[in-house]
This record gives C-alpha cells, structure tokens and sequence, in this order.
C-alpha cells in the first residue's frame, strides 16, 4: 500500500457537517481507521500483523466493561463515542476487515475485497448510531463503497486496484443516489468524495481540496443530495 497525503483539507470541512453531538465521535471512528491502515503500513511480515490487530481487536471489546489504556484513539473512543450508545465490541468488525489484507497472501479477489469492504465499510454502522441519522440513509452501501474506493487509490494501478474500483462504483452510485439525512450528511459527503476519488484515474493524483470538488461537498451539505 502507498502512503496516502498527510493534507488533507476536506475531512475537516465533513466534519463539520456532524451534528455537533456527534462530530468528536466520528472524528474518533476515523482516527480508528487511520490507526489501523497506519498498521498495516508499518507492518511488513503478516504474523506480526495479525498480532497487533489481534490487539486492536481485544482492546476494544474490553471498552464496553474497563476503562480505556493509554492509548490516544482508544481513549477518544471510549470518551466520545460508547457515551451515544455504540459499543466497543461493535468496532471489532472494522479490525477483521483490515485483517483481510494481512491474512491474504495471494492477490485480492472477490471474496477477499468484499470481506475487507464488509468489515471496514461497518464503521458507518456505527458513525450512523453516534450521529442519529436517519433510517433511509444508505450505511451498509456507502460505507462499503467508501471502504473499497479508498483501498483502490493505496494498492497502486494494478488489477487489484482496479477490481476494488469495479466493486465500488455501483456501490457508491446507489449511496450517492439518494438524499441522506441532515444528520447523516457528513457519510454522504464522504461517499460523494469517494466517487468523485473514483473519477481520478489511478495514476493522477487525486485533486484534494480543489474547488469544484469542495462545492461538490458543499451542495451535498445543503441539499443531502
């Protein structure tokens, strides 16, 4: 996997569309999934991998009965997110779908990239819970979408990459297809951000910050569309 941007401009602009009660919450979800990536980057022999998200995994179950250890995202977790009444052991499934990168030691195929987008794309699950949104909002599709279209821009411009992008984009069509929630709408600009990721071709740099992709965020924001 690449080593994405350390800039970047538009998550703080999503995350102000959170309703106030819930925005630490999802900044702490996405702490989470950038601990987890930030893992597998760092980890270049797959049992020691397995190790460390076998970690991540026990560590947040325990948050629903012991108070978090000095670790900065599970402290954030513990603080922002189990109060709204999402629990630790519901985060474990995100773990396992990183752990597909770990545990696969061939090329990426279609079970193992719909294990990863399962088990990753749960963190909207549980962003959904945090922030109230609303029941027509599109969870499991976007967060999915969302998983798979992010997967594609760090494996490269091989076949890989281009097979998590065929499972992407019906994916995100159907999530960016309809018009989310006023409290959902902060996952809907991530989906919409997504596919517009997917437009870029995988050996462009993805245009972060640039103006018609901010006023492409900041209609979704109004219109939830």
């Amino acid at each position: 996997m690449t080593e994405p941007s350390t800039q970047d401009p538009e998550r703080p602009l999503i995350l102000t569309y959170a309703p106030a009660a819930g925005r630490a919450a999802l900044a702490a979800l996405l702490a989470l999934d950038d601990a987890l990536a930030q893992l597998l980057r760092t980890t270049s022999q797959p049992a020691v991998g397995q190790l460390r998200l076998a970690w991540w995994r026990e560590s947040l179950a325990k948050l629903d009965s012991a108070p978090p250890p000095a670790e900065p995202v599970l402290q954030g977790l513990a603080t922002a997110l189990l109060p709204l009444g999402v629990r630790g052991e519901s985060l474990v499934p995100i773990v396992h779908g990183w752990e597909v990168l770990v545990e696969v030691e061939e090329a990426l195929d279609t079970l193992a990239l719909t294990r990863f987008a399962t088990g990753r794309g749960s963190l909207f699950r549980a962003a959904g819970i945090a922030l109230a949104a609303g029941e027509g909002d599109p969870l499991e599709q976007g967060g999915q979408g969302w998983a798979l279209a992010d997967l594609a821009r760090h494996l490269g411009d091989g076949t890989e990459a281009e097979a998590a992008r065929a499972m992407a984009r019906p994916l995100l069509a159907a999530a960016s297809g309809v018009r989310w929630s006023r409290n959902g709408r902060a996952l809907g600009a991530l989906v919409h951000r997504a596919r517009l990721d997917l437009a870029v071709p995988l050996t462009a740099p993805v245009p972060v910050g640039a103006p018609g992709r901010v006023a492409r965020l900041l209609w979704h924001r109004l219109s939830g569309r």
